[in-house]
């Protein structure tokens, strides 16, 4: 009748959450409006596949799971998602290109 998948087994509230305020992260997958987000139609996407934001509020859902807020940059839509929707971002990662080891010139 339902296909809503239920982690029973799972219990994140056991540890401390996994991402920390103000952290970088990117969705795992397209979330749409399931109904609960204001001023946006029901099935409109609400955050892309990929698109990144920080985590601007941690709260719980069913004595069992963080939820992360995350403010997402492309959209700028505010979203509560679960840790399995998200990924970390490496702060570094998109400073590599501009890395540029520079040698000192030899004045002798």
């Amino acid at each position: 009748m339902s296909n809503v998948v239920r982690d029973s087994d799972v219990v994140e509230l056991a540890g401390p959450p996994v991402f920390e305020y103000g952290e970088k992260v990117r969705a795992r997958r397209m979330v749409r409006n399931d109904g609960t987000y204001a001023g946006k139609d029901i099935g409109e996407i609400l955050v892309k596949k990929g698109e990144e934001g920080y985590v601007v509020s941690i709260g719980t859902f069913l004595q069992q799971f963080y939820i992360y807020g995350v403010e997402f940059i492309e959209s700028g839509n505010r979203v509560g998602m679960k840790r399995k929707e998200l990924d970390p971002v490496d702060v570094f990662e998109d400073d590599d290109e501009e890395l540029v080891e520079t040698v000192p010139e030899d004045r002798s």
